[in-house]
């Protein structure tokens, strides 16, 4: 299984759920809030990272749902 992160983005019809790499929306959904859910779980199963983007297209929210070491190396 290939650890793709997901991001949800903004639409004109509402919030896209889209795996990093592909080139169309895995889903799409009337609110962000729903959005990031789908996508919460999706990362959760593959054991990735979550990008939640705002209107402007900036990154607002990151969480890492993958094997993170610890301690931190470094």
């Amino acid at each position: 299984m290939t650890k793709k992160n997901q991001h949800v983005t903004p639409r004109p019809d509402g919030w896209a759920v889209k795996g990093e790499g592909n080139s169309r929306a895995t889903s799409v959904h009337p609110t962000q809030k729903e959005a990031r859910e789908v996508a919460r779980q999706a990362a959760i199963n593959n054991g990735s990272e979550l990008f939640v983007h705002g209107r402007n297209g900036q990154i607002r929210e990151r969480n890492s749902y993958g094997p993170d070491p610890y301690p931190p190396k470094g």
